[in-house]
């Protein structure tokens, strides 16, 4: 049992200067191939993240990993991401492939439960995503979305001529409500 307390100066002087190493070295990557390589936008954005973290951890902690071998670990993950996002932005096909879509929940008051099956959420979930946008019934909500990032946007209802443009890249809305969305004059739709 003592031994998980165990340490010697010598380990202790290998993890701090590890961490600053790493610490300075992701500082440089992110300035390098800019923010997006550390966000959440997506779900492999957050893959990478993740990874990252764990490569920064086994750096820092595990005596047969070099800081050179962890550096440059994590400057792949990153320039992979970099890649994979300029590939998005240039190419449609790419992005369909690789980014997924926002899907509808609720709508004006109703859940749609087919797209809450098909994306396995249930309706305390959405509940919980009303509470925290300090709302009290469903009757008070536009729309409920499931991001690309997995976090549930609450859109409350409101009486304006503008709510329901931030549905316009959505799947799963009703029957002409897509329709409607593309039709707008004071917006563009991405339909690549």
């Amino acid at each position: 049992m003592e031994k998980i307390f165990e340490t010697s100066v010598e380990d202790i002087f290998r993890v701090l200067t590890s961490a600053v190493i790493v610490y300075f070295l992701i500082i440089v990557y992110i300035r390098l191939l800019g923010k997006r390589s550390t966000s959440e936008l997506n779900n492999f954005d957050w893959i990478v993240t993740v990874s990252v973290g764990s490569i920064v951890a086994s750096t820092v902690i595990l005596e047969d990993i070099s800081v050179t071998e962890g550096g440059i670990g994590i400057f792949i993950l990153m320039m992979l991401q970099f890649i994979v996002t300029k590939l998005m932005y240039n190419l449609s096909a790419f992005r369909e492939v690789v980014k997924s879509t926002p899907q509808l929940l609720l709508f004006e008051g109703e859940f749609i439960d087919e797209n809450m099956k098909k994306e396995r959420i249930l309706k305390p979930e959405v509940y919980a995503a009303l509470r925290q946008s300090g709302l009290k019934s469903v009757k008070q909500v536009y729309a409920v979305v499931l991001e690309t990032n997995s976090k549930i946007s609450v859109i409350p209802n409101e009486d304006d001529e503008e709510v329901g443009f931030s549905l316009s890249d959505v799947q799963g809305l009703p029957d002409g409500l897509k329709k409607d969305l593309e039709n707008r004059e004071d917006g563009e739709i991405s339909t690549k």
